[in-house]
């Protein structure tokens, strides 16, 4: 009787079926599909080994460093580690081309914006369907009477909103980028001083809001995102570099039981 899932070898060494069964369990694959994830995981298990294989080829002795306060590596994440950081020399981020990108987008770098809003919030747990249509509803009621008398807003809060700020007639204050959660920000920054919005959908529930006031973030010199600019092409190039380097291991490598082709172009 032939086997469910064929062995893999990785250069003639075998990655056991007891190895590759404890490792699937970190690996989520849809439901009434577990083959999905034996395969993420006989892939992840046959690339450690390529990466081990390379590493001992070169000679390498494991020197586990601290990643946590009391927490040290092992001896194989040790080695991949040295590996990966002997073989891997990414090209350094050539400052004219950091300014290029800079000067052909400034409005992009800017500091963070301020806002001066209000809100009234009709409250519905995440996935509570019939809740979130209930509190759609209300919100959608009381925008109704918000659009023939925008002055009310202050009333409107103080009797239907579910945020403390109703004791304040719904204002919050002034509010700067992460205050609020995602969707309220994005609601703010496409918002005309003034205006009050559709209701808009959070974590929440829905929330009704008037933006009073916003006062824009400067652009930044590139002095001040420099910085910011470099890192960002520096983890770029080395994810570049990586992928190059494990594509080429990859393509050497003589692996049977598994197919490590998109897993050498993920990597």
């Amino acid at each position: 009787m032939k086997p469910l899932l064929p062995p893999v070898t990785v250069n003639g060494v075998t990655i056991s079926a007891e190895r590759i069964a404890a490792e699937a369990q970190n690996h989520p694959a849809p439901k009434g599909k577990p083959g999905l994830a034996w395969k993420a995981a006989a892939r992840a298990l046959a690339l450690r080994e390529i990466l081990l294989q390379e590493a001992r080829a070169r000679g390498l002795d494991p020197d586990p460093v601290e990643v946590a306060p009391g927490q040290w590596e092992v001896e194989e994440e040790a080695l991949i580690r040295q590996l990966l950081d002997g073989a891997i020399d990414p090209e350094t981020p050539d400052e004219g081309a950091l300014r290029a990108l800079y000067e052909a987008h400034p409005e992009r770098f800017r500091a963070p914006s301020l806002f001066e809003a209000a809100h009234i919030l009709f409250p519905a747990a995440a996935g509570d369907l019939a809740a979130r249509a209930i509190a759609r509803d209300a919100a959608m009621q009381i925008l109704a009477e918000l659009r023939k008398s925008p002055r009310s807003f202050a009333k409107l809060a103080a009797q239907h909103s579910a945020c403390s700020s109703r004791e304040n007639g719904g204002i919050l204050g002034q509010l700067s980028s992460g205050d609020t959660v995602p969707e309220f920000e994005a609601a703010l920054a496409t918002m005309e001083e003034g205006a009050i919005s559709e209701p808009v959908e959070s974590r929440y529930g829905f929330h009704l809001i008037r933006l009073d006031a916003r006062a824009r973030g400067e652009v930044l010199p590139f002095e001040a995102v420099l910085p910011h600019l470099r890192e960002a092409r520096e983890k770029a190039a080395w994810v570049a570099a990586s992928r190059a380097f494990i594509a080429g291991l990859v393509a050497r490598a003589d692996v049977s039981g598994v197919s490590l082709a998109e897993q050498g172009a993920d990597a």
